[in-house]
């Protein structure tokens, strides 16, 4: 079918106004620090931002603001078809810190050099929250009308554990999300180039879990110059090395091995369990986003013991970041508590897995817009290692997928630059993203 004039006009219109607007929001320092004290009102000067640029063009919206300077909007598209479920595009507005010394390029001026625009949020994600931006004006100034409600949601405060944003719409504004199914945002969309040229556009179906783990090993203080064999430190650091040092197994989850099969399609290779480390290393930078995909994970990150040189204490803490796979919870506890081993105290805190469905509509729509915008991509499903707002959002029953699309060259290690100095993302990537999701609304 070939694309009409005006529909290739308000495109191009779309298209620079993303960029326009991704510019502006990297501007606005909305910044992240955790610290009531430091935070300052970035957020909601981004929020209202948003709602402006909507009110323009004659749309209403809805402006939370749960505490003073932390703000989310949302904007509700009516579709033609009441009896098909919403689906809902939602970017956070806030980043995490910059050192500007560190940067080539200020971190807060939005300055395109070389092509590429540099800016914290330039992929992490004010490059989402602008396109979105752009599609929905688009969508308003051309009064198109979709089959499905669209819900356009521009959160605050995922840099910190959703509080004050998708955590607090979902559970005290409820009636926002009514009728919302699926759900599409970070992490996912951005191409990855194989050894024979494909490109594959990783389309995140699944999110690993949280599991933060607090050790407490005890035993008997003393001085430090006689002979102890009941020593906490001593103790702590074995069960700490154990874990550390540990390879859980591999699980064959169904978003891993569609994401298998799926590059063994592109790659005409098979992957074998016993030699998949040395096979991922083809894929270059995106070897270690799979690798953590493969198996449960657990990671030292802070121990904390003893207050003074000589004296030897009676307790020693460390944290360990558990990074768990959907449906091996208990599996993965009794794997630790027997690294651990006895003596020490296990205190664990869980966060949220999820799952989505890795074909149906929706996977069908997304994989066929970028086949559209892009003859030797191939969009394939993947679990993200980390997490993002979907999370919450999976706490109501909505399906999420990481699928921000964004054709980038071969070169360009997109994950990499997350919270990274010099983030920055090609402009056309931003163009590319504005038409292949243009695509999958105009479709849903």
């Amino acid at each position: 079918m070939q694309t009409s004039v005006s529909t290739q006009a308000a495109t191009s219109v779309a298209e620079t106004e993303a960029v326009d607007f991704v510019r502006d929001l990297i501007r606005i320092r909305s910044v992240n620090t955790g610290d009531p004290q430091t935070m300052g009102d970035g957020e909601a000067i981004a929020a209202r931002y948003i709602r402006d640029r909507l009110t323009e063009v004659g749309l209403a919206s809805t402006y939370i603001e749960p505490i003073a300077g932390r703000a989310n909007v949302v904007c509700r598209i009516d579709g033609s078809d009441k009896s098909q479920p919403a689906l809902i595009l939602h970017a956070h507005l806030d980043v995490v810190p910059a050192d500007e010394t560190e940067w080539s390029v200020p971190p807060f001026s939005g300055e395109i050099r070389n092509g590429m625009l540099y800016g914290r949020g330039a992929v992490d994600m004010k490059n989402m929250a602008g396109i979105m931006l752009a599609l929905v004006r688009s969508i308003a100034r051309n009064k198109f009308v979709p089959k499905r409600d669209i819900i356009f949601m521009w959160f605050a405060d995922e840099e910190n554990g959703s509080v004050y944003g998708s955590a607090w719409l979902t559970e005290k504004e409820r009636h926002l999300f009514n009728g919302a199914s699926e759900a599409i945002s970070e992490v996912g969309g951005f191409s990855i180039t194989l050894p024979n040229g494909k490109r594959a556009y990783p389309l995140a179906t699944a999110e690993k879990g949280v599991a933060r783990i607090k050790l407490t090993a005890r035993g008997t203080a003393g001085h430090g110059a006689l002979v102890n064999d009941d020593n906490a430190v001593t103790r702590l650091a074995a069960a700490v090395e154990r874990i550390g040092t540990h390879e859980f197994p591999i699980h064959r989850t169904p978003h891993l091995n569609a994401l298998l099969e799926g590059l063994e399609t592109l790659l005409d290779t098979k992957f074998e369990d016993d030699r998949i480390d040395e096979q991922l290393d083809q894929l270059g930078f995106f070897a270690s986003t799979i690798r953590a995909s493969l198996r449960n994970t657990a990671n030292p990150t802070m121990i904390n013991g003893g207050y003074k040189r000589n004296v030897i204490p009676s307790s020693a803490e460390a944290i360990i970041d558990g990074r768990v796979l959907p449906g091996t919870k208990d599996e993965f506890v009794q794997q630790v508590t027997e690294l651990v081993g006895p003596g020490i105290d296990i205190e664990w805190t869980f966060g949220w897995t999820i799952e989505s469905p890795v074909d149906g509509p929706l996977m069908e729509k997304m994989c066929a817009a970028i086949r559209a915008e892009d003859a030797d991509g191939t969009a394939i499903p993947y679990l993200l290692p980390g997490g993002t707002d979907n999370k919450l959002l999976s706490k109501i029953g909505i399906h999420g997928y990481g699928f921000v699309p964004m054709r980038v060259p071969a070169d360009f290690d997109y994950w990499g630059l997350f919270h990274a100095v010099n983030e920055r993302i090609p402009v056309d990537a931003l163009a590319f993203g504005v038409r292949v999701l243009d695509r999958v609304l105009k479709a849903s």
